[in-house]
């Protein structure tokens, strides 16, 4: 059984908190060559995300940030090009509606709100990203949807395994001062609430596996293709 998979609770793996104080926020969906991906920004940068983003999985994420975030998310724009509604949460904020906002020349116009700004960010690295433009993401990020053990493993994960290299569920540990954690460290990949960004598909078995991938096991040989680490599928 791969590390990923492994579900028992490891000790430092800690129960977190919903957040009670208000925190304004926007998300959006984007059609990827991984299937349609949610992306939600706060004002301290890209707080999440969802994969397989189809309107019943976005709602529910939606209904998932909104509690932990305090509010509802913002309605940027109510009708721009490409903005995903959410029947109960509001609208979803979109590149286009950032970009509009912050060419507009009228003096009285509002500012545009940073999650905003920083939804609209995520979004041009994304699509850079799977264009094969963008090797390194240098986006603002809300690390607040994690915690303790978690967060320090996807911390060192972002900061040290770059683009088009792997890393073991052990050597991740080792690297964290933990090296008894290999399972741990699955289960922190598995809740990684950053992925694609923070690079969890690059994270493999140390027997030469692949390993398991919250985002299903295509996903996870499409983004290592996509990074020359595995060929690319022939059809």
């Amino acid at each position: 059984m791969s590390a990923e998979r492994q579900t028992q609770r490891d000790p430092r793996q800690r129960p977190e908190p919903e957040r009670r104080d208000a925190r304004a926020w926007a998300w959006a969906v984007r059609a990827t060559p991984i299937g349609p991906l949610l992306l939600a920004a706060t004002d301290e940068g890209l707080a999440q995300v969802v994969f397989h983003a189809e309107e019943k999985t976005a709602a529910e994420a939606v209904a998932r940030l909104t509690r932990r975030l305090g509010a509802e998310p913002m309605a940027v724009s109510s009708a721009m090009p490409g903005s995903v509604p959410s029947a109960d949460s509001g609208t979803a904020a979109t590149a286009e509606s950032a970009d509009s906002a912050n060419s507009t020349d009228s003096a009285d116009s509002a500012p545009v709100p940073r999650c905003a700004e920083h939804l609209a960010e995520a979004i041009r690295q994304v699509e850079s990203y799977f264009a094969g433009d963008t090797k390194a993401f240098t986006l603002s990020l809300d690390w607040s949807l994690t915690a303790g053990f978690n967060r320090r493993v996807l911390r060192e994960l972002a900061a040290h395994v770059p683009f088009g290299t792997v890393v073991g569920y052990q050597d991740l540990a080792d690297r964290v001062g933990e090296p008894g954690a290999a399972r741990a460290v699955g289960v922190a990949m598995g809740s990684n609430p950053l992925p694609v960004v923070v690079a969890c598909h690059r994270v493999v078995e140390s027997g030469g596996g692949i390993g398991g991938f919250g985002g299903g096991l295509e996903t996870k040989r499409t983004l290592l293709a996509l990074e020359g680490v595995l060929p690319q599928p022939l059809f």
